[in-house]
Protein backbone atom coordinates (compact mmCIF):
# COMPACT_ATOMS: atom_id res chain seq x y z
CA UNK A 1 0.00 0.00 0.00
CA UNK A 2 2.84 2.40 0.84
CA UNK A 3 4.42 1.78 -2.58
CA UNK A 4 1.05 2.41 -4.21
CA UNK A 5 0.67 5.75 -2.40
CA UNK A 6 4.20 6.78 -3.38
CA UNK A 7 3.59 5.88 -7.02
CA UNK A 8 0.30 7.81 -6.98
CA UNK A 9 1.98 10.94 -5.66
CA UNK A 10 4.78 10.79 -8.22
CA UNK A 11 2.31 10.32 -11.05
CA UNK A 12 0.18 13.22 -9.82
CA UNK A 13 3.18 15.54 -9.71
CA UNK A 14 4.22 14.60 -13.24
CA UNK A 15 0.71 15.17 -14.54
CA UNK A 16 0.72 18.84 -13.59
CA UNK A 17 4.28 19.67 -14.70
CA UNK A 18 4.09 22.52 -17.24
CA UNK A 19 6.16 23.14 -20.33
CA UNK A 20 9.58 24.78 -19.91
CA UNK A 21 9.47 28.53 -19.39
CA UNK A 22 11.59 31.19 -20.97
CA UNK A 23 14.81 32.56 -19.54
CA UNK A 24 14.55 35.04 -16.76
CA UNK A 25 15.19 38.58 -15.96
CA UNK A 26 14.98 39.03 -12.18
CA UNK A 27 17.38 38.47 -9.29
CA UNK A 28 16.04 34.92 -9.18
CA UNK A 29 16.99 34.65 -12.87
CA UNK A 30 13.34 33.96 -13.72
CA UNK A 31 10.45 36.30 -14.48
CA UNK A 32 7.83 36.11 -11.74
CA UNK A 33 5.11 37.33 -14.12
CA UNK A 34 5.92 34.57 -16.61
CA UNK A 35 5.90 31.92 -13.90
CA UNK A 36 2.64 30.03 -13.59
CA UNK A 37 1.37 31.24 -16.98
CA UNK A 38 -0.72 28.37 -18.34
CA UNK A 39 -2.18 28.18 -21.81
CA UNK A 40 -4.74 29.02 -23.06
CA UNK A 41 -5.34 31.60 -20.31
CA UNK A 42 -1.91 33.23 -20.51
CA UNK A 43 -1.38 35.86 -17.81
CA UNK A 44 -4.71 35.47 -16.01
CA UNK A 45 -5.56 38.85 -14.49
CA UNK A 46 -9.32 39.42 -14.99
CA UNK A 47 -9.45 42.25 -12.43
CA UNK A 48 -6.53 44.10 -13.97
CA UNK A 49 -4.49 44.19 -10.76
CA UNK A 50 -1.19 44.04 -12.63
CA UNK A 51 -2.05 47.44 -14.10
CA UNK A 52 -3.89 49.04 -11.17
CA UNK A 53 -1.85 47.58 -8.26
CA UNK A 54 1.51 46.44 -9.65
CA UNK A 55 3.22 46.96 -6.28
CA UNK A 56 0.97 44.29 -4.71
CA UNK A 57 1.85 41.58 -7.23
CA UNK A 58 4.95 40.40 -5.38
CA UNK A 59 3.05 39.85 -2.14
CA UNK A 60 0.14 38.12 -3.87
CA UNK A 61 2.54 35.79 -5.67
CA UNK A 62 4.28 35.02 -2.36
CA UNK A 63 0.92 34.24 -0.75
CA UNK A 64 -0.04 31.99 -3.66
CA UNK A 65 3.29 30.15 -3.48
CA UNK A 66 3.10 29.61 0.29
CA UNK A 67 -0.55 28.52 0.26
CA UNK A 68 0.31 26.10 -2.55
CA UNK A 69 3.14 24.59 -0.53
CA UNK A 70 0.88 24.14 2.50
CA UNK A 71 -1.86 22.63 0.33
CA UNK A 72 0.56 20.15 -1.27
CA UNK A 73 1.66 18.99 2.19
CA UNK A 74 -2.01 18.74 3.20
CA UNK A 75 -2.94 16.60 0.17
CA UNK A 76 -0.06 14.22 0.87
CA UNK A 77 -1.14 14.01 4.51
CA UNK A 78 -4.75 13.28 3.57
CA UNK A 79 -3.75 10.50 1.16
CA UNK A 80 -1.33 8.93 3.64
CA UNK A 81 -3.70 9.10 6.62
CA UNK A 82 -6.69 7.84 4.61
CA UNK A 83 -4.62 4.78 3.77
CA UNK A 84 -4.22 4.25 7.53
CA UNK A 85 -0.48 4.90 7.49
CA UNK A 86 0.33 6.42 10.89
CA UNK A 87 3.23 6.89 13.26
CA UNK A 88 3.81 4.23 15.86
CA UNK A 89 3.44 5.08 19.52
CA UNK A 90 1.49 7.72 21.39
CA UNK A 91 0.42 11.19 20.38
CA UNK A 92 -0.35 11.91 24.05
CA UNK A 93 0.93 9.35 26.59
CA UNK A 94 -0.81 11.19 29.45
CA UNK A 95 -4.16 10.85 27.64
CA UNK A 96 -3.33 7.30 26.49
CA UNK A 97 -3.94 8.52 22.93
CA UNK A 98 -2.10 6.77 20.09
CA UNK A 99 -1.51 8.20 16.63
CA UNK A 100 -3.60 5.36 15.27
CA UNK A 101 -6.53 6.54 17.42
CA UNK A 102 -6.86 9.80 15.48
CA UNK A 103 -9.74 9.46 12.99
CA UNK A 104 -9.19 10.23 9.34
CA UNK A 105 -10.76 13.26 7.73
CA UNK A 106 -11.55 16.71 9.09
CA UNK A 107 -12.77 15.27 12.40
CA UNK A 108 -9.21 14.23 13.22
CA UNK A 109 -8.29 17.70 14.49
CA UNK A 110 -11.00 17.47 17.14
CA UNK A 111 -9.30 14.42 18.65
CA UNK A 112 -5.99 16.22 19.23
CA UNK A 113 -5.57 17.46 22.84
CA UNK A 114 -5.41 21.21 23.43
CA UNK A 115 -1.72 21.03 24.32
CA UNK A 116 -1.04 19.34 20.97
CA UNK A 117 -2.93 22.03 19.05
CA UNK A 118 -0.94 24.72 20.87
CA UNK A 119 2.31 22.99 19.90
CA UNK A 120 1.19 23.02 16.25
CA UNK A 121 0.32 26.72 16.44
CA UNK A 122 3.67 27.57 18.07
CA UNK A 123 5.47 25.64 15.34
CA UNK A 124 3.55 27.57 12.67
CA UNK A 125 4.54 30.83 14.38
CA UNK A 126 8.20 29.77 14.42
CA UNK A 127 8.09 28.96 10.71
CA UNK A 128 6.26 32.17 9.76
CA UNK A 129 8.30 34.57 11.89
CA UNK A 130 11.79 33.10 11.99
CA UNK A 131 12.54 30.01 9.92
CA UNK A 132 10.67 30.82 6.70
CA UNK A 133 9.41 34.39 7.22
CA UNK A 134 6.37 35.48 5.25
CA UNK A 135 8.12 38.80 4.57
CA UNK A 136 10.59 37.01 2.29
CA UNK A 137 8.50 37.22 -0.86
CA UNK A 138 10.76 35.25 -3.21
CA UNK A 139 10.10 32.04 -1.25
CA UNK A 140 13.76 31.02 -1.51
CA UNK A 141 14.81 29.94 1.98
CA UNK A 142 18.20 28.56 1.04
CA UNK A 143 17.26 24.88 1.11
CA UNK A 144 17.51 24.43 -2.66
CA UNK A 145 15.92 21.63 -4.65
CA UNK A 146 16.36 18.68 -2.26
CA UNK A 147 19.61 20.30 -1.16
CA UNK A 148 20.84 21.21 -4.66
CA UNK A 149 21.20 24.80 -5.82
CA UNK A 150 19.81 25.03 -9.36
CA UNK A 151 22.01 27.31 -11.45
CA UNK A 152 20.45 26.80 -14.89
CA UNK A 153 17.71 29.45 -15.33
CA UNK A 154 15.60 27.29 -17.66
CA UNK A 155 15.61 24.35 -15.25
CA UNK A 156 14.83 26.67 -12.32
CA UNK A 157 11.94 28.25 -14.23
CA UNK A 158 10.54 24.81 -15.10
CA UNK A 159 10.65 23.65 -11.48
CA UNK A 160 9.18 26.89 -10.16
CA UNK A 161 6.40 26.58 -12.75
CA UNK A 162 5.74 23.02 -11.64
CA UNK A 163 5.63 24.15 -8.00
CA UNK A 164 3.10 26.90 -8.71
CA UNK A 165 0.83 24.72 -10.84
CA UNK A 166 1.03 21.75 -8.47
CA UNK A 167 0.26 24.13 -5.61
CA UNK A 168 -2.79 25.45 -7.44
CA UNK A 169 -4.01 21.91 -8.09
CA UNK A 170 -3.38 21.02 -4.44
CA UNK A 171 -5.35 24.03 -3.19
CA UNK A 172 -8.31 22.94 -5.29
CA UNK A 173 -7.80 19.33 -4.27
CA UNK A 174 -7.67 19.82 -0.51
CA UNK A 175 -10.62 22.22 -0.55
CA UNK A 176 -12.62 19.81 -2.70
CA UNK A 177 -11.77 16.93 -0.38
CA UNK A 178 -12.93 18.83 2.71
CA UNK A 179 -16.14 20.08 1.08
CA UNK A 180 -16.99 16.64 -0.30
CA UNK A 181 -16.37 15.03 3.07
CA UNK A 182 -18.76 17.46 4.75
CA UNK A 183 -21.40 17.01 2.00
CA UNK A 184 -21.26 13.21 1.93
CA UNK A 185 -20.31 12.48 5.53
CA UNK A 186 -17.64 10.10 4.21
CA UNK A 187 -13.85 10.39 4.34
CA UNK A 188 -11.80 9.94 1.19
CA UNK A 189 -11.13 6.31 2.09
CA UNK A 190 -14.82 5.61 2.75
CA UNK A 191 -15.88 7.27 -0.50
CA UNK A 192 -13.53 5.23 -2.66
CA UNK A 193 -14.21 2.03 -0.74
CA UNK A 194 -17.94 2.50 -1.38
CA UNK A 195 -17.44 3.57 -5.00
CA UNK A 196 -19.03 6.87 -4.05
CA UNK A 197 -17.04 9.13 -6.36
CA UNK A 198 -19.78 11.70 -7.02
CA UNK A 199 -21.00 13.77 -4.01
CA UNK A 200 -24.43 13.92 -5.70
CA UNK A 201 -24.89 10.14 -5.90
CA UNK A 202 -26.43 7.74 -3.42
CA UNK A 203 -23.23 6.02 -2.36
CA UNK A 204 -23.87 3.01 -4.60
CA UNK A 205 -21.71 4.04 -7.53
CA UNK A 206 -20.18 6.86 -9.49
CA UNK A 207 -23.51 8.62 -9.91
Amino acid sequence: MKLFVAALLVASAAAFAPAPASKATTSLQVSEIELGVTEPLGVYDPLGWLESEPEAFERRRAVERKHGRVAMAAVVGVIVHNNHITFDGYLSPSANLKFSDIPTGVDGIRAIPTAGLLQILFFFALVELAWMPASQYDGDYGVGWFGDNIEDPEEKARKLNAELNNGRAAMMGIMGNMVTEVVTGQTMYEQYAAGHVSPFGDGQGVF
